[in-house]
């Protein structure tokens, strides 16, 4: 479930940090001009975080009223408009830099999440993030991910268990950590390991953790592990996966590839916000708003 007002405290950052003591560059208009305004996409890509520059514009300003024309997660092309907007131009411009930030980071995710999700089509892989997020932004660059076609991995230290080499040299082995992870943690507490070797593979099988990392194992190795994993247990490629190999990867016979490039160093889809005529709906609000007067 996404709801935008866990993330309010993350905008309502971002709109201080840009405008600070207040806005020089609008000073020159009047408070009361109004208008409209329209962002659209100026690359072809998925569309994700407009929820999130829903509530940006609103928190700006509530007399901000706005229009959605594209879903999470559907694919823009350039020039389509995603969003119009019209009210207090002075607070459109304002919210303007903090609404396109999340915007093109997260549609950056979303694109990318389905680029790779895309390349593993018809095999039975899921594409899955990581921890290398950036802080504060978890729970909305995983959430880009759900957009892009995607799956999450664990959101925190504190929801799964999952060894890594540091772990396992601090205790003394593998099978040391399992044993003391699992005298630890309840029985519903799911458990990973990264194996580095083949010997690891075997040693992990034979300690009965759930999932199984091979982690920057060639493809040769990879394949070897599988087999002798036999859907023991859910195995997980990871370790400097790039988008052009991950169908090779995946015909390993691999469960999951988890990549850390969805998050860590994703390229922002590029949007746009552009005025449309101020001074005709200015007229029309000025008629509108007169015609009220006369009727009440």
């Amino acid at each position: 479930m996404f709801a935008t007002f866990q993330f309010q405290e993350l905008i309502d950052r971002g709109l201080k940090e840009d405008i600070g003591t207040g806005d020089l560059s609008t000073s020159i208009m009047p408070e009361d001009l109004t208008g409209c305004a329209k962002i659209y996409a100026k690359q072809k890509g998925v569309v994700a975080g407009l929820l999130v520059v829903e509530q940006v514009f609103q928190s700006m300003d509530s007399h901000i009223c706005i229009r959605r024309l594209f879903k999470e997660g559907d694919e823009v092309e350039v020039g389509d408009v995603v969003l119009e907007l019209s009210g207090p131009l002075k607070s459109i411009l304002q919210g303007e830099r903090t609404a396109l930030n999340f915007l093109q980071h997260l549609s950056g995710i979303a694109t990318a999440t389905r680029r790779a999700v895309d390349r593993v089509a018809g095999l039975s892989v899921r594409i899955v993030d990581t921890r290398k997020t950036l802080p504060g932004w978890r729970a909305l660059q995983k959430y880009a991910v759900r957009v892009g076609g995607g799956q999450n991995h664990r959101f925190g230290l504190y929801d799964s268990v999952m060894l890594k080499d540091n772990h396992l040299a601090a205790v003394g082995g593998l099978t040391e950590a399992v044993q003391q992870i699992k005298a630890q943690v309840g029985h519903m507490m799911k458990i990973e390991v990264e194996c580095e070797t083949i010997e690891q593979v075997h040693e992990a099988v034979v300690c009965g953790v759930d999932v199984i990392m091979l982690d920057n194992m060639d493809l040769v190795t990879m394949r070897e592990a599988v087999l002798f994993i036999d859907r023991r247990v859910l195995v997980e490629a990871s370790g400097g996966m790039v988008e052009e190999h991950l169908r090779e990867v995946a015909e390993t016979g691999v469960d999951l590839i988890s990549m850390g490039a969805l998050t860590h160093s994703v390229q922002a889809l590029d949007f746009s916000l552009d005025l449309g005529d101020i001074k005709a709906l200015t007229r029309a609000s000025w008629q509108r708003d007169n015609l009220w007067q006369k009727k009440n």
